[in-house]
């Protein structure tokens, strides 16, 4: 049965662009309230502003690393809206580097921003959820939180660490109403290879040839959309390689690995 999204209030992390953004307007687009969250003010007002009646969204900037500052944003949630329907845990910061020559620092930043970020924001919300009588936390991992690839060392473990945090999640709640989503998108035509961390914690700063050639944010939104209102769990949002590649891990990981360690793509 499909959800009515015209109904949902729906709070969403890292909308100030990328998948973020589109995702915002798309579901502003089929009338749900969204509630914008991101570090930027600015940036999360502009993207407000390109959603379809733009006066019953709201923005709450907040540090999603930062506990204290979560805490604050979700009572500024409640206080103007009520209640958040649907969580959309999208905030997150990709890797480029290879494991030796990544440091211990940088592969906790990542921990930190891609898995108890999320974990923590998600178990302020879910009290409330449940005592509304249910709701849903969609979890944003990544096709390589399913495929150990090169230069992704950290952020895979923290996209495989939250994937399966969600499947116990589901198993746990099921029962009180609170259904769990997780995305795995592939390659997006966003800006998450130039804002990914190096080694050392700086970031790339350039465009990765892959997700140049990936889908648009808009047509990875449209496919979500569909995929959340008709109350999928496991939703695989990539081109046919990325794809694929996960079919075959299926059926011979030992197959797909002689693969990607024969693949240029960084």
């Amino acid at each position: 049965m499909k959800t009515k999204v015209k109904d949902l209030t729906i709070w969403i992390t890292g909308a100030s662009s990328g998948i973020g953004e589109a995702l915002s307007i798309a579901f502003a687009k089929r009338g749900a309230s969204i509630i914008l969250s991101g570090r930027d003010k600015d940036k999360l007002e502009a993207v407000k502003s390109r959603c379809k009646n733009s006066k019953k969204h709201i923005v709450v900037p907040f540090d999603i690393a930062d506990a204290k500052q979560a805490k604050e944003a979700y009572e500024t949630v409640k206080a103007k809206t009520g209640k958040a329907d649907w969580l959309i845990n999208n905030a997150g910061v990709s890797q480029r580097s290879l494991i030796m020559e990544t440091t211990e620092d940088v592969e906790r930043q990542i921990m930190e921003i891609d898995y108890f970020a999320q974990t923590r924001l998600t178990r302020l919300v879910l009290p409330d959820m449940i005592a509304q009588g249910g709701g849903k936390i969609v979890m944003v991992s990544s096709v390589a939180g399913l495929l150990g690839t090169q230069y992704r060392g950290a952020y895979g473990a923290a996209k495989a660490a939250i994937h399966m945090w969600a499947n116990s999640l589901r198993a746990e709640l099921h029962d009180q109403g609170i259904e769990v989503a997780t995305i795995f998108p592939g390659f997006i035509q966003t800006n998450v290879s130039i804002n990914a961390l190096t080694g050392d914690g700086s970031a790339q700063g350039t465009m990765d040839e892959a997700t140049n050639k990936g889908l648009t944010a808009t047509a990875f939104a449209k496919q979500v959309v569909k995929a959340l209102t008709k109350g999928e769990e496991y939703i695989i949002v990539a081109g046919n390689k990325e794809k694929l590649a996960t079919r075959v891990n299926r059926l011979s990981p030992p197959k797909l690995y002689k693969l990607i360690r024969e693949s240029k793509i960084k």
